[in-house]
């Protein structure tokens, strides 16, 4: 058996374009479009890279897109000071603000100061609170990406075993978290965990996220597991995830490369996240 590739490239057009005709929509009726403002701090290349693809993909589907640069001599209270008043503006839907910050920056101090309904990347203490209660609201990019990609594969998720190989707050904890209002069962490993592959073994879903390249081998996974790669790095100047794609697919029903699985659709689930912010800034929802 040869896992199904679910296709992160194709999936994410399909939503681009049906993103693209709710903001016509929108559009004709509200007069307005969604409307972000992304901040870059330092001079970190992948972040300003991300900006600008976050850039193009906002810009393709509609949403009106503005960047603003600190320069490495810039402090916490600058940012702070933007963030306060793009938080007073009315046609500001969305804030999101790019990581890596300098060193003189705390990313939970900032991303606090957002108000939530603006809080487009979901990392805002209430926003996660929410999702820990189990409520609607504005969730994680990188792990609503992971689960539309895990539910595109059409197998039920209902009382399924899962496991998240990573405890961040950015993907790992966020992803256990949505994975339970699925009702799915769900453990969660890291770093410290005795015996990763026999708890690996006993999973209907893998969410691999703990950086650590090509860690998940093909004897972890169970027979017609689906896994979902989410992890990103560099190995000999090429981009290889945290699951060793070759040794897994025979084993796995479904799987997700690296490149071209969760990294389009995260992109594209912002855009999703400025558009639910519109909605209900507008009560459109």
């Amino acid at each position: 058996m040869n896992a199904q590739i679910l296709d992160g490239k194709a999936y994410a057009q399909e939503r681009k374009q049906k993103l693209m005709e709710e903001i016509h929509s929108l559009k004709s009726l509200t007069h307005e479009v969604p409307r972000i403002f992304s901040i870059v701090t330092g001079d970190d290349p992948a972040s300003y890279s991300y900006a600008t693809s976050q850039q193009k993909t906002a810009e393709s589907v509609g949403i009106h897109y503005e960047l603003k640069i600190f320069d490495l001599h810039s402090s916490q209270k600058d940012v702070l000071k933007l963030i306060h008043e793009l938080n007073g503006y009315n046609d500001v839907h969305g804030i999101i603000v790019n990581k890596p910050l300098p060193a003189n920056m705390d990313f939970k101090t900032i991303i606090n100061a957002i108000t939530p309904l603006k809080d487009i990347e979901g990392m805002n203490v209430l926003n996660f609170g929410r999702l820990l209660l189990g409520e609607e609201g504005i969730f994680p990019c990188t792990p609503s990406a992971a689960l539309e990609l895990l539910k595109s594969s059409g197998i039920g998720l209902k009382g399924k075993k899962a496991l998240v190989i990573g405890r961040s707050e950015i993907v790992g904890k966020p992803m256990a978290l949505l994975l339970l209002k699925e009702d799915m069962t769900v453990t969660v490993c890291h770093s410290k965990t005795i015996d990763l592959p026999s708890m690996t073994r006993q999973a209907d879903v893998v969410i691999a996220a703990i950086g650590k390249p090509e860690l998940v081998k093909g004897d972890w996974i169970k027979e017609g597991a689906v896994v979902i790669d989410v992890g990103i790095n560099q190995v000999n100047g090429k981009l290889v995830g945290d699951v060793d794609f070759m040794s897994v697919r025979p084993k796995a029903s479904y799987i997700t490369p690296v490149p071209g699985g969760v990294g389009p659709v995260t992109a594209v689930m912002l855009m999703s996240n400025a558009l639910k912010a519109f909605k209900i800034q507008r009560s459109i929802i």
